[in-house]
């Protein structure tokens, strides 16, 4: 089996851990028992497979070393916002005595440097521990490079920042396998792209914020980002994902309730019942989509946008005139009605197993 990211192997490392397991409860409850040359050719494969993997791969072949890995995950971040708070603190401390061709200079070399540290680790070190904490430092440094150029050269504020870092954190993030980085890039991204309809929709740049539409052709772009190949890479298509149900489903939650900021030339009730009917519809097509495609964190997303939509409902139906204790009662019993349902959903799903495999 050709693996094509790091994902693919830990989760291949992990079945093989689990049949390792099943095979030997299997035989103890003795309800299989494979002869001996059976059971030494699928050591070896096992052996060879995990030793591939290894060597290919930065993959946790025990709980123990899952743990350690979250370890190092959690010394790596706090490593990397500590060294870019140290730069940006030495940038402040010094950056006066320099004349301005030096400072020039430093700003234009120092994201040069960090992008070839993080490219340059990210070939020689398999974990990509130190290249995602050479990333997140060098994004800090670029971000904080152009903004001390805008100040040097007294420079307007403009959109154009968002893109500029937005394609620098992706960069990073590709170099290094960081999703982290790439979050950081979707959301630079989406600032252009949202600052640059509201500009087309006829208001500065700097208050697109204030009309959450904004960002939904944001929303609608990168809904199709995942279907472009991320094989090679840690989980990007589900990033993508999240942040494109977020960009789409936070705006029309908030436009659910205040329909006063919409674009729409409608009553403002009119507006959030619209909204509304909305969040309902996209937050039961994404659970469905996800069930259907198996992705975990789209069926996530949508569960707690449509209970976050379903209780605001709750809340400004009942909240004014009904008993408080009667309240949180309806909410309590809403969920036991949910949990029900979903438990339906899963034991249907179940019995279409055992009907294929029977």
């Amino acid at each position: 089996m050709q693996e094509n990211s790091k994902i693919d192997a830990q989760h291949r490392v992990d079945q093989i851990r689990n049949f390792q397991i099943e095979l030997e409860i299997l035989e103890n409850d003795k309800v299989l028992s494979l002869q001996v040359n059976q059971k030494t050719e699928i050591s070896k494969y096992h052996h060879n497979l995990l030793g591939h993997l290894s060597s290919t791969f930065d993959i946790d072949s025990s709980k123990r070393d899952k743990q350690l890995s979250l370890g190092m995950k959690i010394a790596s971040f706090l490593g990397s916002i500590a060294l870019a708070a140290s730069v940006f603190f030495l940038f402040y401390q010094f950056w006066g005595n320099f004349s301005t061709a030096v400072q020039v200079v430093i700003l234009l070399s120092s994201p040069a440097l960090g992008l070839s540290a993080t490219m340059f680790a990210a070939q020689k070190e398999k974990t990509g521990y130190f290249s995602k904490l050479f990333g997140l430092v060098t994004l800090a440094s670029f971000i904080l490079n152009l903004v001390m150029f805008g100040q040097m050269f007294n420079i307007s504020p403009s959109s154009n920042a968002f893109l500029i870092w937005g394609v620098f954190a992706l960069l990073l993030a590709y170099a290094s396998d960081a999703r982290l980085l790439l979050g950081a890039g979707i959301i630079c991204i989406a600032g252009f792209l949202s600052a640059q309809a509201g500009t087309w929709g006829g208001c500065y740049w700097f208050h697109f914020g204030e009309r959450p539409e904004n960002f939904f052709p944001v929303a609608i772009l990168l809904l199709a980002t995942p279907y472009l190949p991320h094989n090679k890479f840690s989980g990007f298509d589900k990033i993508y994902r999240v942040f494109a149900m977020l960009l789409l489903l936070v705006p029309v939650l908030i436009l659910s309730n205040w329909g006063r900021i919409s674009y729409m030339n409608f009553t403002r009730e009119t507006v959030e019942v619209l909204y509304q009917i909305i969040g309902f519809g996209c937050s039961s097509v994404a659970i469905w989509y996800g069930i259907k495609k198996n992705f975990q964190e789209v069926v996530n997303t949508g569960n707690v946008f449509f209970t976050i939509f379903l209780y605001t409902k709750f809340y400004d139906w009942w909240w004014d005139w009904m008993p408080k204790y009667l309240f949180f009662l309806l909410i309590g019993l809403s969920a036991i009605l949910i949990l029900l349902i979903f438990k339906r959903l899963r034991n249907s799903n179940i019995e279409k197993v055992e009907v294929v495999t029977i």
